[in-house]
């Protein structure tokens, strides 16, 4: 027997159980799992020998601004950076340009990213209500991973874009859905069957809390904060509990941010009510009072908030109210990130350093590798209809695997991270912990660090 590749030595782990064994790998695929030497000759040997092996990390959430602001970020880097991180498969968000409205720009989409891929991927619908409710059906049979409606943002009539801050003055945009159109949007995708995920802030309230603080003259992190409170979060999260228990979609909250969202959820949930959720590294790791360390690299939507959201986040996590973590990689340069808090842009580098920072929850016994597991592998898998070919370590499941060594320490830098735009929240962060070797289809893309693969990423679609 030739085989493609044999990872030897290491500690396999899935979020059930622990064991060491090799594994055997040829076309692509897992074949052999045992503890034995099989006999036969491979292209390619891994020495796990000391390290732990995991089914291949899967981030949900990434913005790679492909196409659109790619002079921010782009595919190629994008996946450079989730192999450089550990991460075997991506799903990218349909807000681009164009955007992921219709089953024509799926397709462009599809063959624009595959150019440049790195690692796996799944591409993301949009919702954008009456404009595109008659595409939904088209967009899930032709392979999107699921539908993302951004809850309360405007649209461009023209390109549609989202529009930020809208107010009733401006021209050539359709305003944001009223809870009618929301219902509509509710039940056309639970025809499909596919996951209805949300971002779920309340932008009337933002709009009036905005215009009203924005006059005081204050840009300090707290006056920021008071202009976007937990209600918004919590009023959105109301209404869509309501709209999925009278529609069966199977709603997801996106990036859940504070401890009322939680609570909501966990209550939702133990009535039956078909909804999950997933957080972000930095509602895990980042309060409000990191600001003044920090600074502005810090600013996403939802806003980092207070020590009781963390802490309600980590018992979310701990209870299984939160199914997965995932990056929100929303890359912005410097230049753009240096300003006050009402001007620049959300969003900052995630994909390379998410599996880090939560490896290092590993070594503080946050969590156990075991729960790592479940959160970056196997529960968005079986969330987004492609679990056991990824977030399994199986015979038959696609050879994505993600080598990492609990003992090595490292230093998160800015400089270091494999994205077009290096913003951060996390540099200098020291970790314990870190992805050694990034194995996507069969083949090493990421040895110790430094990228070694090429572009052999293929797109994952839902089983149906």
């Amino acid at each position: 027997m030739k085989w493609d590749h044999i990872i030897r030595g290491g500690e396999i782990v899935t979020p059930t159980s622990q064991y060491k064994a090799n594994i055997y790998v040829k076309n692509g695929k897992i074949v052999t799992i045992t503890d034995s030497e099989l006999e036969g000759e491979a292209k390619e040997i891994t020495d796990a020998t000391g390290l732990q092996v995991l089914p291949g990390l899967i981030d949900t959430h990434v913005h790679s601004r492909d196409g659109g602001a790619t002079y921010k970020e782009d595919f190629f880097h994008s996946t450079q950076a989730a192999a450089a991180g550990g991460i075997t498969t991506i799903f990218e968000m349909p807000n681009t340009n164009p955007t992921i409205n219709n089953v024509e720009n799926f397709h462009k989409q599809v063959e624009n990213l595959h150019s440049k891929a790195h690692v796996n991927f799944g591409v993301w619908g949009i919702c954008l209500g009456d404009i595109n409710n008659e595409d939904l059906q088209s967009l899930s049979e032709a392979g999107v991973i699921g539908f993302k409606y951004f809850w309360g943002y405007a649209v461009n009539k023209h390109t549609f874009q989202l529009v930020y801050n809208y107010s009733n003055e401006m021209e050539d945009v359709f305003p944001p859905c009223d809870d009618g159109e929301v219902f509509a949007m509710f039940e056309e995708v639970a025809k499909t069957g596919q996951t209805f995920a949300i971002h779920a802030e309340n932008s009337d309230v933002i709009n009036r809390l905005t215009k009203s603080f924005e006059k005081s003259g204050k840009t300090d992190y707290e006056t920021f904060l008071a202009s976007r409170p937990n209600v918004v979060e919590e009023l959105t999260i109301q209404t869509a509990i309501s709209m999925a228990k009278q529609t069966g979609a199977k709603l997801h909250i996106l990036h859940v941010s504070t401890a009322e969202g939680v609570h909501l959820i966990r209550q939702a949930q133990k009535e039956g009510i078909p909804i999950t959720a997933e957080t972000c590294p930095h509602y895990l790791f980042l309060t409000n009072k990191d600001y003044e360390t920090i600074g502005p690299s810090m600013k996403v939507y939802p806003l980092v908030k207070f020590q009781k959201d963390q802490d309600s986040i980590w018992e979310g996590i701990a209870d299984g109210t939160i199914s997965f973590v995932c990056s929100d990689h929303a890359p912005h340069t410097e230049e753009e990130k240096n300003g006050d808090l009402w001007t620049i842009p959300a969003g900052m580098c995630g994909v390379e350093t998410i599996a880090p920072l939560m490896l290092n929850a590993v070594s503080e016994k946050r969590i156990t590798l075991q729960q790592f597991v479940s959160l970056l592998a196997e529960n968005p898998a079986k969330q987004f209809g492609v679990f056991p070919q990824k977030g399994a370590i199986q015979v038959g499941s696609d050879a994505d695997l993600t080598i990492v060594d609990m003992k090595k320490q490292a230093v998160i830098k800015k400089e270091q991270l494999h994205s077009k735009s290096k913003v951060t929240a996390y540099d200098g962060y020291k970790v314990t912990g870190m992805p050694v070797v990034t194995i996507v289809n069969g083949v090493t893309v990421m040895k110790n660090g430094e990228v070694t693969g090429g572009i052999l990423g293929k797109l994952v679609i839902p089983t149906k």
